[in-house]
């Protein structure tokens, strides 16, 4: 019998989304499921810091979780670093302090509050003594892919026609026309968040479980056993079909 897979989309901050969605698999598969988290587990919503905890937490107690690196972890992560590293994939203009990245809710969750205009190096010394150093520790740690024999699991999809072994590490956090147009089939069904959409999608060769948390919606939540897909509900499972 094919063991099931849980996963868990895109969270931002949302530490009662968490609580719900693994409430739900502990319901469907019991306190020793395999979960996948997609990544973004920072920016937007009210508590980045509450919901690393809350992930390092179930780690350190051995739960069976694989935790994916999103493009707002690493963000933060460059952030973090000694001499504060800018994402190159962001839109000219934009950092991850912009209004619409959710950076500045992230360092308000850890106890960082500012007005108005503030040095970077003022704020970048603030930050890296509030954010404790398992929280980098851990963000550090994050996996760009997990696989299992029928399905990859990344956080915003891959580049069509590169083998999986092969992809870079920018794609799979940041990537999102070129794979979400693509119509064939990849290497193994693929399992991803990143882009928002109304509800948990399956496009045949992909499924998108982004149904944007970060903007205050439900977290997507989903089972898998092979490439056959449920979304859980309150009411159960709910067949994903194409």
């Amino acid at each position: 019998m094919t063991q099931p897979v849980y996963v868990i989309g895109d969270l931002h901050g949302q530490v009662a989304e968490l609580e719900r969605a693994l409430s739900l698999i502990q319901h469907d598969g019991g306190p020793d499921a395999q979960v996948v988290f997609l990544g973004d587990y920072v920016d937007r919503g009210p508590d980045s810091r509450g919901l690393i905890d809350h992930l390092i937490t179930g780690r350190d107690a051995g739960r069976n979780w694989i935790t994916l690196l999103g493009n707002h972890d690493r963000m933060f992560a460059w952030f973090m670093e000694d001499i504060p590293r800018h994402d190159p994939h962001l839109l000219v203009g934009y950092h991850w302090l912009h209004d619409r990245l959710g950076g500045i809710e992230t360092l308000r969750s850890y106890g960082v509050e500012f007005e108005g205009q503030i040095r970077l190096e003022d704020l970048h010394r603030m930050a890296k003594g509030a954010v404790p150093k398992s929280h980098l520790t851990f963000l550090r740690d994050l996996v760009l892919m997990h696989q299992s024999p029928e399905l990859a699991f990344v956080h915003a999809g891959i580049r069509p026609g590169v083998p999986l072994n092969e992809q870079r590490a920018s794609d799979l956090v940041w990537i999102r026309q070129e794979f979400h147009n693509h119509r064939g089939t990849h290497p193994k069904l693929i399992v991803h968040g990143h882009t928002p959409v109304d509800q948990a999608k399956h496009y045949g060769n992909r499924v998108n479980l982004d149904t944007g948390a970060g903007y205050g919606r439900p977290v997507g939540v989903a089972v898998f056993e092979g490439q056959t897909c449920w979304e859980l509900t309150e009411q159960g499972r709910s067949l994903l079909i194409p």
